[in-house]
Formats: structure tokens, sequence, C-alpha cells
């Protein structure tokens, strides 16, 4: 069971709709269930920080199936800083990433940056929903 590219295009679509009601520019990441790249999209005018924050929270959240925002009381504890260091540092344990789950399995992550963090998360729920 796995993320195809059509379904991770859809997401990135609905978060940068979601993003347009809003009135921010984001950018989007949607990552496999191995916290690699599947489908990226940056608004026109997005801050460039944005790139880096959008898929530091997917992989965050890929790799603990959970919100990526739910990780940040723990995130200095030695064991999530072990293994961010141990996968190279590119985990951003903050709000704005949500893990895709289907069938009770996670198959991927969306994460987004470039508003605040809870602009942030309502983007990446509204691109999954797109599923």
């Amino acid at each position: 069971m796995s993320l195809t590219l059509d379904e991770a295009n859809r997401i990135v679509a609905g978060a940068i709709a979601k993003a347009r009601e809003l009135n921010i520019k984001v950018s989007v990441a949607v990552c496999d269930a191995g916290g690699r790249l599947v489908a990226f999209g940056r608004m026109d005018n997005a801050i460039w920080a944005g790139v880096y924050g959008s898929q530091g929270k997917a992989i965050a959240s890929a790799a603990f199936g959970r919100a990526s925002g739910e990780l940040t009381a723990r995130a200095d504890h030695p064991t999530p800083r072990g293994i961010a260091a141990a996968e190279g540092g590119h985990m951003i344990m903050g709000q704005g990433g949500l893990p895709i789950v289907r069938d009770g399995v996670v198959i991927g992550a969306c994460g987004v940056g470039g508003g605040t963090s809870q602009e942030d998360e309502d983007c990446a729920r509204a691109g999954i929903a797109r599923l």
C-alpha cells in the first residue's frame, strides 16, 4: 500500500487551495512513509524558508506517525533528538505536518510551511482531505 503521485499532487493542490482561502503563501511537501519527497508545490512569492519547513514537518510526521506539532514538547528528549540526528537532521518537530493514513497504516505525510503553525496544519489537513 503506497501513496501515488496522483494522490500526492491532489494533496498539494488541496493544501494550496486552503492557503488561497486563508490569503497566505505556502510551500507544501508530500512524502512517502519513509520520508522521501513524492510531490512539492511552492506558491508564488512564498517565503524561501517554507521550502525546508514543509519538508521537515512532513518527514517528522511520517517518521513518528503523528502530527508534527505533537512532537514539539519532546523534541529535545534524547530519543526523538537521536532519531532526528540519525536521519540526517531534516525533521522539524513543529506544527504543520500531518500523517496520511490508509486502512490504519501510515503511507506518508503532508507538511506545510509559510503561514502560522495553525494555518500550516489547517492547509495540510485540507490537502489530505482531497484523498
